[in-house]
């Protein structure tokens, strides 16, 4: 079937609050729960689906994990409304709530004083939230969602030491980190100095870190500034130099094959900083996601041979990365790619995108009835039945059934 793509910005649903009375313009994700032994207690978790989710029930996603979901999944959500396709995988969210017992959660380790002062919040427990998180919450999102193994961790201030504390202490769970203005300086650095040895004597090469840190470098001193924190030694800038430590300590073990991105951002604050960073860090773990050669699929002058091995060369990529065989493209670029060549007069590129189209999406009705368009134009009326033939068995489409009747007409 000949679709036409326009791509539009929308506005994705309205809802009404009989409670306030008010009219929301957007809304995103939707609450769900799970109760946990590990915590026991009930934890709510919030999620979102790709557009895509509901039109493909085959298709599985990767996840991304975000702490703090009730504040930051709109802001996940947006990024990945505007760069899903062409600079990131389209990815199922699910944001955690940490409203309640949030020190208690993301902190590595127990804590009675905290600069000097009496510190009574309840901390020192990311090593249960980790094992709810690792043999609770991911097995319940895999067992209710189409989601693969991939992962992401997104983590804010104390949410950011947590995501640090996953990678150093069980890395295997989440394959990206994106640690926002992390609080490292707790507990006297007690991470960084684990981090230290851990990234001395082990292999981290299939992991990605990015860590941002905020231009709110000391609380009382404007003339602290990127170049001379460091050498100052007060409790007010020991924030900052931790997250500075925590480069060097990677620099310094590049054998760890840890792929890293640092980024400061000097004229954002620790409550700010979480916006740009969600769209940079997402952006930057994901750059090998980028569509390449574009150039080269859009010049009519380019063969079939190295579009093909274009094309080839993005699934083995696409594998590496993910561990698992993806589409190297979406089903709608193939099959409009192959109706651009067929107005084109190149029907054998033609030919090559819509049987791409059937190799990664042997399911698709779409497919079938795209590859019949192709033999049709060839004045090829037995193979055109053939393939809307399948369509139709497919879909059990009346639009299929109609169109097996007018080309047995021509047969």
């Amino acid at each position: 079937m000949r679709t036409v793509f326009i791509i539009i910005l929308v506005i994705i649903g309205q809802q009404i609050s009989n409670a306030q009375n008010n009219t929301f313009l957007y809304s995103v994700g939707v609450t769900d729960s799970l109760y946990s032994k590990v915590l026991n207690e009930s934890r709510d978790i919030y999620i979102q689906v790709p557009e895509s989710y509901q039109n493909d029930t085959t298709k599985q996603y990767p996840v991304v994990y975000i702490l703090d979901g009730e504040v930051f999944l709109p802001t996940v959500a947006n990024v990945f409304n505007f760069y899903s396709g062409g600079f990131m995988p389209e990815m199922v969210i699910v944001g955690i709530s940490n409203a309640k017992h949030r020190t208690r959660d993301l902190t590595p380790s127990k804590i009675t004083t905290k600069y000097g002062m009496p510190f009574n919040e309840e901390n020192g427990e990311a090593v249960n939230f980790l094992k709810f998180i690792k043999d609770e919450l991911i097995p319940y999102v895999e067992s209710n969602y189409r989601v693969t193994d991939y992962r992401t961790l997104i983590g804010h201030s104390y949410g950011g030491l947590f995501a640090m504390y996953s990678l150093v202490n069980d890395p295997d769970i989440f394959d990206n980190y994106l640690c926002i203005d992390p609080s490292l300086d707790w507990d006297n650095q007690k991470l960084l100095k684990q981090t230290k040895e851990v990234l001395s004597n082990q292999d981290f090469s299939k992991k990605s870190l990015y860590v941002s840190l905020s231009g709110q470098l000391h609380m009382q001193n404007p003339e602290i500034t990127i170049n001379n924190v460091m050498q100052d030694t007060t409790d007010f800038t020991i924030f900052s130099r931790s997250n500075l430590m925590l480069s060097e300590i990677i620099e310094d073990n590049k054998q760890s094959g840890l792929s890293y991105t640092w980024q400061f951002y000097p004229n954002d604050l620790h409550g700010t900083i979480p916006l740009p960073s969600i769209r940079d860090g997402l952006l930057s773990t994901f750059e090998w996601f980028q569509w390449e050669n574009t150039s080269k699929i859009n010049d009519p002058e380019t063969s079939k041979d190295e579009l093909l091995r274009i094309v080839n060369y993005r699934e083995e990529k696409l594998l590496n990365h993910f561990g698992y065989h993806v589409s190297p493209y979406p089903e709608e670029l193939l099959n409009m790619s192959g109706y651009m060549n067929l107005d084109m007069q190149q029907p054998e590129k033609s030919k090559m995108y819509f049987e791409l189209a059937l190799k990664y999406f042997p399911k698709s009705a779409n497919a079938y009835d795209s590859m019949a368009d192709y033999y049709e134009s060839q004045n090829d009326i037995q193979n055109a039945l053939a393939f809307v033939t399948k369509a139709y068995e497919l879909s059990g489409s009346d639009y299929y059934k109609k169109r097996m009747e007018d080309l047995k007409a021509q047969n």
